[in-house]
């Protein structure tokens, strides 16, 4: 994944497709980031010039998502995560559900992942 790093405003970019372009034109992010993003395959051209994720931005969106949730937890236990974000990083032993029902705790292997995605600036 060489220079695939990508920006807080490509993620936004990113996401905004996702949730579906409403009007003709795309917004000004959106516009600003889709020939870089289209160029990493993140983004697609449809014939009628619409604008869809590839099946590589959904698994780096998911990703994301992922890793926000880790910190959220690490930083409060009693984080709210989206069902499948907590089923990923519990089926990964990355969390572990609190006894008491309430929230998740963070695994040494999720302190080590967070660790590791520290390290390399994610």
């Amino acid at each position: 994944m060489k220079n695939e790093k990508l920006t807080t405003d490509e993620y936004d970019a990113l996401e905004q497709v996702a949730r579906g372009i409403k009007t003709e034109r795309p917004s000004a992010c959106v516009a600003r980031n889709a020939k870089r993003l289209s160029g990493l395959k993140l983004l697609s051209y449809a014939r009628d010039g619409r604008l869809s994720l590839t099946e590589k931005a959904q698994q780096m969106l998911f990703l994301r998502r992922c890793i926000m949730g880790l910190r959220a937890v690490a930083a409060d236990p009693l984080a709210k995560l989206d069902t499948d974000v907590a089923y990923f990083l519990g089926k990964k032993a990355h969390i572990v559900a609190r006894a008491d029902g309430e929230g998740h705790d963070i695994s040494d292997k999720g302190r080590d992942s967070l660790a590791d995605i520290d390290n390399l600036g994610l």
